[in-house]
Formats: structure tokens, C-alpha cells, sequence
């Protein structure tokens, strides 16, 4: 049994500590996880003038969802909550009302910063959205991690032992956590939905 795993970065710079940090957890990830990246820069600003006929980029976004198995939200911390852009995506995943692409999902929350506290304060903004949305998210190890730059090579590898096992250990839980939530709260298949 394998698992597709869709994965957000939050940032949309082309430089972004929080990519490459996604590249880790994927070199780090048991091998029974698949990635696929559901990218969110093409999203227009979402609005409920919108309900009714959602434009193909957005339909196109919630129907990958709609394809994993779970998500992974590896995010930065912008003025101590979630970048707006990540925001904007979660609420086109989740409307039209009663239309929510989040609800059951297995999903873990991770995100890098220079900054001693990781990204603490974003990740509990982002687990409170999430909660509204009905995610089933992995709520420990929790994994606030201050960048490193040598920690980490250009090929996504990861340079510092006790990094790469920390990082190890909190994907192989997020395997587990998924395996549970699915057993309980199977996804419907891509093409029922």
C-alpha cells in the first residue's frame, strides 16, 4: 500500500527555504509516501462571486486535492501568521460551502524560518484553519524549524545527522497518522468525486 501526498509550499518565492525543506522531508519520507506538488501561485483572490462557476485553475486545484491521499503544508511565517497566499488557497479548496476539500484529510503542518521560534506562531494560525475545515491533522511531533543553511544540500539531502533524523522520525509519523485516519475515514476515489 502507498500513499500520494500533496504537498503546499506557502511561500511563492523561487527561493524559498520552505521548498527546499520540502525537498528534505520528501528524501527523509518512508518509501511508501508518493509526492506531488499542488501549487497555489495561480490562484486568483478568492471570492464568493465565485461560487457558482469557479474558474478552471481552481477546479484544476481542488481536483488534486481530490487525488491525494493526504496534505502537507510546509509553510513559512509572514507577520506571525500564514502567508496570504497560502490562506487564499485553503479557501478555494474549501467552497463552495459544503464542497470542502479539506474534510477527513489526513494532514501535518511543518514550516523553516531563520528565526529562533521556527515558525511556531503561523503553524498555530494555520492548525486553527485547518480545524474549521475538518483536517485530520497530526498534532505531534510538532516541527518548528529554525534554517540552517548548511543543515541542508542542494540536491534536498539532508547534511546534519540530528536534522535529518528529527525530520525522518516526523514523516515517518505523518505515514503513520495517515494509515490511521484512512483506515477509519477512507477518501472517496478521484473518479466518484
Amino acid at each position: 500500500m502507498s500513499y500520494t501526498v500533496g504537498y503546499f509550499v506557502g511561500s511563492l518565492s523561487s527561493t524559498s527555504i520552505n521548498r527546499r525543506l520540502a525537498a528534505a522531508l520528501q528524501g527523509v519520507a518512508p518509501k511508501d509516501l508518493e509526492f506531488v506538488e499542488i501549487p497555489i501561485k495561480d490562484l486568483p483572490l478568492y471570492s464568493p462571486d465565485f461560487d457558482e462557476d469557479f474558474p478552471p485553475v481552481a477546479q484544476d486545484f481542488k481536483n488534486a486535492i481530490a487525488e491525494t491521499d493526504a496534505v502537507l503544508f510546509v509553510t513559512p511565517e509572514y507577520n506571525r501568521s500564514i502567508p496570504g497566499a497560502l490562506k487564499n488557497a485553503i479557501d478555494w479548496a474549501s467552497r463552495p460551502y459544503g464542497e470542502n476539500a479539506f474534510d477527513h484529510i489526513p494532514a501535518a503542518v511543518i514550516g523553516a524560518s531563520v528565526s529562533s521560534i521556527g515558525t511556531a506562531v503561523a503553524q498555530q494560525s494555520l492548525r486553527g484553519v485547518l480545524s474549521y475545515c475538518n483536517a485530520r491533522q497530526m498534532t505531534s511531533p510538532e516541527a518548528y524549524i529554525t534554517w540552517v543553511e548548511e543543515d541542508y544540500a542542494d540536491d534536498g539531502s539532508v547534511t546534519n545527522a540530528s536534522t535529518e533524523e528529527f525530520l525522518r522520525g516526523f514523516m515517518t509519523e505523518f505515514r503513520d497518522h495517515i494509515e490511521r485516519v484512512l483506515t477509519v475515514l477512507p477518501r472517496p476515489d478521484a473518479d466518484e468525486g
